[in-house]
Formats: structure tokens, C-alpha cells, sequence
């Protein structure tokens, strides 16, 4: 029998795993399965070269609860440890960075999650275990089984074992603050999590809970498409199936393998966005790659898979990874060159594609400039027809008719194609184009698109008259004198909180509407941002409207010739009805003219 301490340059370092790292404690059973899993495969690797003698059999790792006994056993069949290697692993871990690890812990909390950096991954047991046995029996010929235990300190105890057959137990007694762990749906849950594709089969309760094989460590020219759609509703069960799909495969200058997943995206951002996993050969890591994958393909489905990610340092670390760049940067090319790929193979399948994946492009559009550079080849707007015509041709498209007199080519374009149809239908009959930019991103695209397109604005249709949003200079002959172009001002002034809407006069045709009501481009723009959270620190911007007259329509001379028992209700109906168009006639004002219309009748 042997007796001893852990060789440990400070006896601080199972306070810190009980207590420091005990919010992130169910990594324990991933540490566990791990180090079987690698046992296995170093058997696996010594059996090919000829350096294990006989048939190593099937491998496989079993994970054992005994609620009864709170116990919780990690069984393998693979390399196994003779005591002397029991020593040198176990008892004289790399401890040499302990007094580093328990430093740089002092200094930033980020690296509690750096558990296994310094051979600690075995010693994480202790976070739910007041005692730990090792049994272990080497492959090697004339081996002897050892007995390791531990209580939780620094002290342990070596003796002859007991076990028969090649492999290592790892059993671990559950304190009592980690009572959880004793039972079967946690456990189950946990290696559902952490090991659900590990390359050796791992059994729970009698059955196999891991796919071996997964989907993205094979070659995709040996998989179809129905292969990739059954994976995707194994990762995603319930969801809808997915657009289309890339496979990633890279060994140089890094390893990187993975399926990534376009899902149909909704108009709304999705809050629980995490729906990407990351892997590290085939064991699960985080769903939280956000420093690893760009913000926009965040929207993403699917698997990430590399080893040349280093998962336990601080995330400052990891942005300056130069391997994490490479590989955010690879990520989001491949993605661009798939994008681009379906649209110059199929135009047809792209358009049907569009509406559930253009909130992705944008977004990555506006927040990366090389994928913009390279989006500008597929990325599509869609008018009133629902016509689509490329980003980088749209502008000479509409050039020859939404010029204005600044040589500014000026895009129309609505957000609501029904509450804004007598607007859309006006600039159409002056064979004006408009697009639809209706979701919840476009505020920033259409100020990206006017910082990127060298000449172009892009107004929203009813942000004014139609003369003013494309001005070519053109002027109308006034019916009325400048002095009855006044009175009309001044009769709708009366009739209006002059606070919040401004009152114009117009000189337009005819055909045009007697009053419109228009909100200014600019500060429309301003009140969404602040509606979306991002100018809250300025205040609430006031609303202001423009009630634009017609002062060459034929109500115009009737408004003046009101006499003064009528008058009032009729300018009081004429703004109701402006206002109604615009959907500013809410509550009190709506019933009010509800009724009014009603005893008409």
C-alpha cells in the first residue's frame, strides 16, 4: 500500500474547484467521459501499431448510477493505468501552472472555465464528489490492478485493486450539495448535452446514448440531401426544415468540420439566437460561439467542430485568437460563396429563398464589409411587383426616370404596402418604382445602402409629395392668387394643433390629392432608431407631420368659399380623412368621426 500527498504546489486548489468553479460544476461528467474517451482511442492508436497484443475488442464506456449508494461510476475499456502511472498522472498532475491558475483566477472570474488548461480535468470530479475512487487495470501484459482514493484533499491512498478486465472506474461518491447529480433524468440529461456524438459508444441505463458517426465528420460526397434534413431535425427537433445547408471540412491552416444550416428566418431577429454548437473533437463545448462566429451568422443552425479553438482562456484571449480569426473569417466566406452559388445555379430557387433568408444578408451586410463586397453578387430588392433586381443594379434600373434636378437618383420604397397603397399607387402612375424594405433591420440598411451607393437617397413613399421627394424642377401654374393661397393656409391652421402638424400649400395637379399628410424622411428615421434602442440616451423625438394642400385641386376654391356654418365641420372632415389615411386617426378622434359620418347617412 502506498500513502501520500497530491503533488500540488498550494493546497488552495480544491477550495477553488468546490467553490469558484462550482457554478459551471456539470462539466464534470463531460472532463470524465472525455478522459474514457481518450483512453479508448489511445488503445485503438496502440492496438494499429502493433504495440497492444490481442483482440481489444469492442470499446465502450458505461456510465452507472446507484441512487441507493450516491454513486456515479465512468467505466472503460481502454488503456488503463498501472499504479505507478496512477502516480504520475494522477498524483503529480501538472501542477507546475497551479500557483499561475490560481492567480490569474484572482485577477478574472471570465476563466472559470478554465478547468482541464492545467490537467485539471480529472479533478473536477471533486466538484460533486466529497470522495473519488479510481480502479484501473492496465493493457499492458503482467499488469497489476490499483485502487486510487481520494476524500477531497490532498491526501490519498494507493492499494492493490481488485478489477479483472482491462480499463478504468471512475467512481465518484455525491456530496450532498450536488444531490442532483444522483439521479437518473440529470444524468441522462448531461451526457444528452456533452456527449451525444462522441466517437465511442457510451451506454446509460442500457441503452446507447451517442451517435458515433456524426454526420459532419463524414466526406459529403458519400451523403445525400435527405442526410443532412434528418441530422438537422435531430439537432432541431420540431423545427421546420432548413433552406439549404454547408458543409464545412478544412485541415490547413486549421481544423475545422461542421454543418451550417440556413433556417427560415422570421421578419423578427430571434432573441435566442444560440442555436449554433460548438465541438471539440466531437465533444460538446458551449452553444455560445458569439466570439467564434460573426454577430450576423449568428442566425445560423448547425455544428462547429475544432480543435484549434482554445476553449479555456478569457474571451479577450479568444478575439485575439489567430486561429479563431481565420476560422470566423473562413466561416463567413463560405457562407457568401454558398449564397452566391445557388443564386448564378438557380435565380428561380433563389427568389423563392429570398424572403426567408434576407434578414441575414442584410445584417451581415451591415455589419461586415467584406461580406458586403462580396453580397452585392446576390443580394436582391423586391418592389410593389414583387420584381427583384440585384443591389449593384438596381440604381442605373431607375436612373432614367428618379433623377432628381442634384443628379441624385432617388429609390422609393415603402414599409407597408397596405397602409401606404394610395402613396404607392401615385408614384407607380407617374411610372415611379417602389420597394418593399419592410423588415425590422432596414432603418440601418437603407442608411448603410445611402453611405455605400454614391448618389442614391432612398425616401419612403409618403415621406412628402411626390414632386418634392424626386424634384426635378418642374413648376405648376397656381389657379389661385398668392393672396387665396394664403387664406387657405391660414383657414386648415385653425383647424390643427399647429404643434404638431405644419401646414404647407402646394402648387400641383389637379389629379393630385387635396391633402396629404407626410412625415419628414429624416425625422422618421430618427424616431424608429430611437424605437429600436439606439438614441434613448437623447430623449423621445417629438412626432411632427406636414399637412401638404393642394392649392390647384378643385376643393381648394370650395374650402374658400365655406360659409361660416359649415365651414368648420367641413375642414375638420377634410383633416380627418388625411388623417385616416396615414392611420394618425386613433381613440377619442376616430369615434368622433365615426359618429359624424354616421348622422350623415
Amino acid at each position: 500500500m502506498q500513502k501520500g500527498k497530491v503533488s500540488v504546489n498550494t493546497e488552495n486548489i480544491f477550495p477553488i474547484i468546490k467553490k469558484f468553479l462550482y457554478t459551471d460544476n456539470e462539466i464534470f461528467l463531460r472532463e470524465l467521459i472525455s478522459n474514457a474517451v481518450d483512453a479508448s482511442q489511445k488503445l485503438r492508436l496502440l492496438a494499429s501499431r502493433g504495440e497492444a497484443t490481442g483482440d481489444i475488442g469492442d470499446l465502450k464506456i458505461t456510465v452507472s448510477l446507484d441512487e441507493k449508494a450516491k454513486t456515479l461510476t465512468i467505466s472503460d475499456n481502454g488503456i488503463g493505468m498501472t499504479e505507478e502511472e496512477i502516480d504520475k498522472y494522477i498524483n503529480q498532475i501538472a501542477f507546475s501552472g497551479a500557483e499561475e491558475f490560481v492567480e490569474k483566477f484572482k485577477e478574472d472570474k471570465e476563466n472559470a472555465n478554465i478547468i482541464g488548461h492545467f490537467g485539471l480535468g480529472f479533478y473536477s470530479s471533486f466538484m460533486v464528489a466529497d470522495k473519488v475512487e479510481i480502479d484501473s487495470l492496465s493493457y499492458k501484459e503482467d499488469a497489476k490492478p490499483a485502487h486510487w482514493v481520494c476524500e477531497g484533499s490532498t491526501d490519498f491512498k494507493i492499494t492493490r485493486g481488485k478489477r479483472k478486465t482491462r480499463g478504468t472506474d471512475i467512481i465518484l461518491h455525491i456530496n450532498e450539495e450536488s444531490a442532483e447529480f444522483g439521479e437518473k433524468y440529470k444524468i441522462s440529461s448531461l451526457l444528452t448535452k456533452y456527449c451525444k456524438f462522441l466517437p465511442i459508444e457510451i451506454e446509460f441505463d442500457g441503452k446507447t446514448i451517442n451517435n458515433t458517426s456524426p454526420l459532419w465528420k463524414k466526406n459529403p460526397a458519400d451523403l445525400k440531401d435527405e442526410d443532412y434534413t434528418e441530422f438537422y431535425s435531430e439537432l432541431y427537433p420540431m423545427s421546420e426544415p432548413p433552406l439549404f445547408w454547408i458543409h464545412l471540412n478544412v485541415d490547413y491552416p486549421f481544423n475545422l468540420t461542421g454543418v451550417l444550416y440556413f433556417p427560415k428566418i422570421k421578419k423578427e431577429i430571434d432573441p435566442n439566437r444560440n442555436k449554433i454548437q460548438l465541438y471539440s473533437n466531437q465533444v460538446f463545448v458551449t452553444e455560445n460561439v458569439e466570439d467564434i462566429v460573426p454577430e450576423y451568422l449568428m442566425l445560423l443552425h448547425g455544428v462547429i467542430d475544432s480543435p484549434d479553438i482554445p476553449l479555456n482562456v478569457s474571451r479577450s484571449s479568444l478575439q485575439a485568437d489567430t486561429n479563431v480569426k481565420k476560422i470566423t473569417s473562413h466561416i463567413s466566406k463560405k457562407v457568401s460563396d454558398k449564397l452566391y452559388e445557388i443564386y448564378k445555379n438557380d435565380f428561380e430557387d433563389f427568389k423563392t429563398k429570398w424572403n426567408n433568408m434576407s434578414l441575414f444578408v442584410k445584417y451581415g451586410m451591415i455589419s461586415d464589409d467584406k461580406f458586403y463586397d462580396r453580397a452585392q453578387k446576390f443580394c436582391l430588392l423586391k418592389n410593389t411587383e414583387d420584381q427583384y433586381t440585384l443591389l449593384n443594379e438596381y440604381k442605373d434600373q431607375i436612373a432614367p426616370t428618379q433623377t432628381d434636378k442634384d443628379d441624385k437618383v432617388i429609390a422609393l420604397y415603402t414599409t407597408d404596402k397596405e397602409a401606404q397603397f394610395s402613396y404607392i399607387n401615385k408614384a407607380k402612375s407617374k411610372g415611379y418604382d417602389v420597394l418593399v424594405l419592410d423588415e425590422i433591420i432596414d432603418n440601418h440598411f437603407i442608411s448603410m445602402l445611402e453611405s455605400k451607393l454614391e448618389n442614391v437617397m432612398l425616401k419612403r413613399v409618403d415621406a412628402d409629395t411626390l414632386d418634392k421627394l424626386i424634384d426635378k424642377d418642374e413648376k405648376n401654374e397656381s389657379v389661385l392668387s398668392e393672396d387665396e393661397v394664403n387664406q387657405l393656409k391660414t383657414l386648415f391652421e385653425g383647424e390643427v394643433n399647429t404643434e404638431k402638424f405644419e401646414v404647407q400649400t402646394n402648387v400641383l395637379s389637379p389629379e393630385d390629392h387635396f391633402l396629404s399628410i407626410t412625415r419628414s424622411e429624416f425625422e422618421r428615421r430618427m424616431s424608429e432608431m430611437q424605437g429600436m434602442g439606439g438614441m434613448a440616451m437623447f430623449g423621445a423625438m417629438p412626432e411632427k407631420y406636414v399637412i401638404s394642400i393642394n392649392s390647384n385641386h378643385p376643393l381648394a376654391k370650395k374650402a374658400l368659399s365655406l360659409d361660416e356654418n359649415t365651414k368648420g365641420e367641413w375642414l375638420h372632415n377634410a383633416i380627418d380623412l388625411a388623417k385616416l389615411e396615414q392611420n394618425l386617426l386613433k381613440g377619442e378622434e376616430l369615434s368622433s368621426f365615426v359618429n359624424r359620418q354616421m348622422n350623415q347617412l
